[in-house]
């Protein structure tokens, strides 16, 4: 990928194939990575904080609009209200990134290493080590991220009818413990593992084929006589990560919505909450459009989320490259 006439299928996967995992310093990668995202996390936190609020049954916020739901909790409860489990979610990430991160680069890297002998497009062979690596990360990571949201996203929705208070994160842990033991803390796991493995696999195909629509769109043929410039690398990157983040937040949301409203609510009346009836319940309370609850807020945090997270991803690469 060194060559000044790399094709516009090569120029596609670029952005993901040109710092494999062996050339990466690992220590300052994830040191610059825990940094990064940390602050990325930052600007997004309201956003989850305002759609898992909608989400939740008893809360009021449900026929409320994203904009209007976020208005309503800074009057209430000011900025700290904004980013309630932010502390928790950020320092918590932390060894959870490091983890998904080592893991995403080094199932691509052994996917690419694995086709690289085969008669294989080079963007088709780059979609196809993304999206596997994405998978595996996520099922990877989700041993470690579930009780992670479970925590947080009971921190977020404090107050509203049908949760317990908690007065932290490990108050949080303490009671989810005594009242149904670590099954509690892997509520919803299943439908995390089984929903956003295969929605991970979609996020990075739709980022790659993004790229590579826009950089047809932007010229660069077969036979093109120049690499695009760093400026130009940023923003196609940024602009397929948030194409990649709209795709994937419309076909999530209803998932989400079921498995936040299962990991927060203690009880319905029917018993230990499942799948099943946390569903019928949906049905029985909005109809089919209640699956979409929370659908502007996460549409926003998703494709935001996506751009921020791609360039972020490799400005971290760029920035942890070995010295020569």
């Amino acid at each position: 990928m060194e060559t000044e006439t790399a094709t516009a299928p090569q120029l596609a996967a670029l952005a993901d194939t040109d710092i494999n995992w062996d050339r990466l310093d690992k220590v300052r990668f994830h040191i610059i990575g825990a940094f990064l995202f940390t602050v990325q996390s930052a600007l997004i936190h309201p956003t989850a904080v305002v759609k898992t609020r909608m989400q939740v049954a008893g809360s009021g916020l449900s026929q409320m609009t994203g904009f209007s739901v976020f208005m309503h909790i800074l009057r209430s409860d000011g900025i700290p209200g904004i980013f309630r489990g932010f502390g928790t979610s950020s320092v918590g990430s932390v060894p959870g990134r490091v983890l998904a991160l080592t893991s995403l680069e080094v199932s691509k890297d052994m996917i690419q290493k694995y086709t690289k002998d085969l008669n294989m497009p080079e963007a088709t062979r780059a979609g196809v080590a993304n999206g596997f690596a994405g998978m595996v990360s996520n099922l990877i990571s989700c041993v470690y991220f579930v009780p992670l949201d479970v925590i947080c996203q009971r921190l977020m929705v404090q107050g509203i009818p049908g949760t317990k208070s908690c007065t932290g994160p490990f108050d949080v842990i303490r009671k989810v413990l005594k009242a149904e033991g670590v099954r509690g803390m892997y509520r919803g796991f299943g439908l995390t593992a089984v929903s956003q493995s295969p929605a991970q696999a979609l996020w990075w195909g739709a980022y790659g084929a993004a790229q590579h629509i826009i950089w047809r769109n932007l010229g660069y043929g077969d036979n093109m006589d120049k690499r695009p410039s760093h400026m130009q690398m940023v923003a196609v990157q940024a602009t397929a990560g948030l194409a990649a983040g709209a795709c994937s937040s419309v076909i999530t949301t209803p998932i989400d919505t079921v498995k936040t409203r299962l990991q927060v609510i203690d009880d319905y009346g029917v018993g230990r909450p499942s799948v099943l009836k946390t569903t019928k319940m949906l049905l029985r309370e909005d109809g089919w459009k209640g699956f979409y609850r929370g659908f502007g807020p996460r549409f926003l945090n998703m494709s935001f989320y996506g751009t921020t997270m791609i360039v972020t991803y490799e400005i971290i690469k760029r920035l942890s490259v070995k010295q020569a």
